[in-house]
């Protein structure tokens, strides 16, 4: 069942009448969705939104599409956020290196985190690729400090530094 959004040409198609693809939604660096600098209050509207986020497929740029149409939109620092971790309990013992932590995305998916990718920010943030498999991604994503504070089983202290562990590898995070 194919959508008027699958077909690359969907995303050349002009505006409607009177309309641009530019908006005023803006996606702010704490996950939460502004238009016209006012928030998305109501909660499944802004569930909605991160489940629309992407690309641009020619451009790059991101975009909010629901499949029948689709906008530019701002995005301050990311464009998804770790809203929480659990452990992947299946054939896990012997610590976190026979572990996967499993993120829970901004958009409601759910994927193991790839250690390889986690960098930290100038202001000590976290953040992460997220989403390889998709056909626009990979992308950024940033840890919510309620996801960091969930990090700790996969945690342990080598020379000073922390080190993340998962069964997927191993980083070491500068202090």
């Amino acid at each position: 069942d194919m959508k008027p959004g699958d077909p690359p040409e969907f995303f050349r198609f002009p505006p409607p009448e009177g309309r641009s693809r530019e908006s005023k939604i803006r996606l702010d660096s704490e996950g939460r969705f502004f238009d016209h600098d006012s928030p998305v209050e109501h909660p499944k509207l802004a569930a909605a939104l991160h489940t629309w986020i992407s690309r641009h497929p020619d451009d790059g740029r991101y975009i909010l599409t629901n499949g029948y149409d689709w906008t530019y939109f701002t995005v301050d620092d990311v464009p998804f956020f770790v809203r929480s971790i659990k452990t992947e309990r299946e054939g896990c013992g012997g610590g976190p290196e026979a572990c996967d932590a499993i993120l829970i995305l901004s958009d409601g998916t759910e994927e193991p985190l790839e250690p390889s990718t986690v960098r930290v920010g100038p202001l000590g943030d976290l953040y992460l690729e997220v989403k390889h498999e998709t056909k626009d991604g990979p992308f950024d994503a940033k840890m919510t400090r309620f996801a960091q504070t969930q990090l700790g089983p996969f945690l342990t202290e080598e020379e000073g530094a922390a080190v993340l562990t998962t069964r997927r590898g191993r980083v070491r995070l500068p202090a």
